[in-house]
């Protein structure tokens, strides 16, 4: 049923400030530097007093003598893989470019995880694409795909290909049965590239069942376009879509699973190319105001209502999904990155915007609640005036709920790049710093964090440097976060 603008604004006049806000966490104040500077004076004030942090986060960061990542006092991290170093059970180097990753229980005790490759573009460029593995390939031309690694429980690790010859493999998200979505971030058809096969679509990878990855099938339902990520609703059975593309801005979608559809392992493969419902959102305010960007939200705590419009075109035959809309149709945002699945909806990121959005940040995390279908501003990050400048956030991309409440977000943006984590009421607070050069002294260079998320347990933290491609384990003195 679609919730009308007159519906929205309704329910608004009545409730007031009070369209709930849903979810926990908190909103980031937009100044990029104020919290987190003073979250780290107070830490340095109380590291130099001797005494153990008490507040918000976990101290200030201390620079790593191996110069790959800094981290608070008492935490410590392994290089669990490393790309041109490690090597996969078949005897290939670790693939490059780690991008969107999650965990699962693996056998006794072992903690499994799926992580993306994103590459992009020919195969030849690339030093260490996926493997082809037999019978787990779906286009010989293209070098992406994802990797099983397996950390068992004396330390020692283990990787496999789960897919291969799929194309920038960004994001994408566990699903409730157990399994991995893998999103190809590329909108490019057969010929481009050498490709055998049009790409553009989400893979469904078994991190335990070798057989189930064999023959891969795209799940064309979910149409093609250059996908971020993807979350299911455990409840309804939705999947949620982000769309990580300009000229336009990109859209988020939904799919509604056809009647009497019932997921789990394997399921996706069996779905016809145009089964169930793909739709794009559309938003308008409490005054029933239609809004033609995410970016017009300055406020934290803004509220806007939901509805869907179906997409005509999934698999964008002619014409891109996102360009099938008219202005006026359909809502759209400037990097629509990571996704998850929490407090009974999902959190969605945009990473930023620039001139070709009606206003400028350097990121959002919005928070879609599916039962009031409402929209909510949860983070907003002003645009940051010195990047290089250690101590200010910008960029939000991957993103996890923690287990200790609040977020925890890997930085994309310009210059230092960190892992920092949010309060439920918005403080800010720094958990690592990439300290790796892939610069130069003179012109310093740091990738970008993803593929953060915390093991079935909650006792670690995994997250990739993209560059060169690095999986790191970070264990410490957890604790629960306070509001701040």
């Amino acid at each position: 049923m679609s919730l009308t603008r007159r519906d929205f604004a309704r329910k608004s006049a009545i409730t007031g400030a009070g369209v709930a806000l849903a979810g926990s966490v908190g909103a980031l104040a937009t100044a990029p530097n104020a919290l987190a500077a003073t979250d780290i004076d107070s830490d340095e004030a109380e590291t130099a007093r001797g005494g153990h942090h008490a507040g918000v986060g976990y101290g200030p960061l201390i620079a790593d003598p191996n110069g790959i990542l800094a981290l608070p006092a008492g935490f410590s991290y392994k290089v669990i893989t490393y790309s041109g170093r490690t090597k996969l059970e078949s005897g290939e180097f670790t693939p490059s470019n780690h991008d969107g990753t999650a965990t699962f229980e693996g056998p006794r005790g072992a903690v499994l995880l799926v992580n993306n490759h994103e590459l992009a573009g020919a195969r030849a460029q690339w030093p260490h694409p996926v493997p082809l593995t037999e019978g787990l390939v779906y286009d010989p031309a293209a070098a992406g795909g994802c990797t099983v690694v397996e950390v068992r429980r004396g330390g020692e690790v283990a990787e496999w290909v789960g897919i291969a010859g799929t194309a920038t493999n960004c994001a994408g998200g566990s699903t409730p049965w157990g399994t991995w979505l893998t999103c190809e971030e590329t909108e490019d058809k057969a010929g481009k590239n050498g490709f055998t096969k049009d790409h553009g679509y989400v893979f469904e990878v078994d991190p335990e069942d070798h057989r189930a990855n064999r023959d891969p099938k795209p799940v064309k339902a979910f149409g093609r376009y250059a996908h971020e990520a993807v979350v299911i609703d455990p409840k309804r059975g939705h999947a949620y879509l982000t769309e990580d593309a300009s000229g336009p801005n990109g859209l988020l979608y939904r799919w509604t699973p056809p009647e009497g559809f019932r997921h789990g392992r394997g399921r996706l493969r069996t779905l016809a190319n145009d089964a169930g419902v793909l739709q794009a959102f559309k938003c308008f305010d409490s005054g029933g105001k239609f809004v033609d960007d995410l970016s017009r939200a300055t406020r934290i705590g803004t509220v806007y209502g939901v509805d869907w419009v179906d997409v005509p075109d999934r698999d964008a035959k002619q014409v891109s999904t996102r360009k099938q809309f008219k202005d006026g149709e359909i809502t759209r945002a400037r990097k629509l990155e990571g996704m998850w699945w929490g407090d009974g909806g999902t959190y969605i990121v945009s990473s930023y915007a620039r001139e070709e959005s009606p206003v400028q940040h350097d990121g959002q995390v919005w928070f879609y609640d599916p039962k009031r279908r409402t929209l909510t501003l949860k983070v907003l990050l002003g645009v940051n005036p010195d990047p290089a400048k250690d101590g200010a956030f910008d960029g939000p991309d991957n993103i996890t709920v923690s287990p200790y409440g609040g977020l925890v977000i890997a930085e994309d943006g310009e210059g230092v790049q960190h892992l920092f984590g949010a309060t439920e009421s918005g403080r800010t607070y720094p958990i690592a710093r990439n300290e790796l050069n892939i610069g130069t002294e003179e012109e310093p260079e740091y990738s970008e964090f993803t593929g953060v998320t915390f093991s079935p347990d909650g006792r670690t933290l995994f997250a990739n440097i993209q560059t060169p491609g690095i999986m790191l384990a970070i264990t410490g003195p957890w604790k629960r976060q306070k509001r701040g």
